[in-house]
């Protein structure tokens, strides 16, 4: 595999880039708005419509993401294995991120339930209407905390990312200078 890494790289950062903040917008914008609808029913039917077009976008990038971090692996993975630091972020990193697939996972099923139940209506997207089913009321108190992880946890691992490619950059130099 070539030193050059510039595909992966981009695969993996523009990906994270898209995951964290179209998950924050739609949880911020998309449930915002939505929550503001006068109709109950409609409150809950715009925001489940939303993330429905919003899921197989989502999907590909995560394909995607997973494609330049693997890729990324496999090219630094005598960095690595060798520099200090630099297993443990990756270790981490993973964990991170394997955890925010499974948080958009789980979301996406609460998300399902919640458009099954739209014609009960709510207060908000994540607040239970008076007359909401338990199945609503479980989605809804699911999700909105849910809602929220994606973009945290992708938020950390962007953070991780920066830190490990200063520790390439550093990392780069010294061999150089050897």
């Amino acid at each position: 595999m070539s030193d050059r890494t510039t595909l992966f790289r981009s695969l993996h950062d523009v990906s994270l880039a898209a995951w964290f903040g179209g998950s924050l917008m739609g949880v911020i914008g998309l449930n915002g708005a939505a929550a503001a609808a006068k109709d109950p029913a409609e409150r809950l039917t715009l925001s489940s419509k939303g993330w429905a077009r919003w899921a197989p976008v989502q999907l590909g990038i995560l394909g995607t993401h997973a494609v330049g971090a693997i890729g990324m692996l496999v090219a630094d993975r005598g960095r690595v294995a060798n520099q200090g630091g630099a297993q443990g972020n990756a270790v981490v990193k993973t964990v991170l991120t394997v955890a925010a697939a499974g948080a958009a996972f789980w979301s996406a099923s609460a998300g399902k339930t919640i458009a099954k139940h739209a014609s009960e209506g709510a207060e908000g997207v994540t607040e239970t209407g008076s007359g909401a089913s338990p199945e609503l009321a479980t989605a809804q108190r699911q999700q909105k905390i849910l809602q929220w992880v994606p973009p945290l946890l992708t938020g950390i691992v962007i953070v991780l990312t920066a830190q490990q490619g200063e520790q390439q950059r550093v990392s780069g130099g010294l061999l150089r200078r050897r």
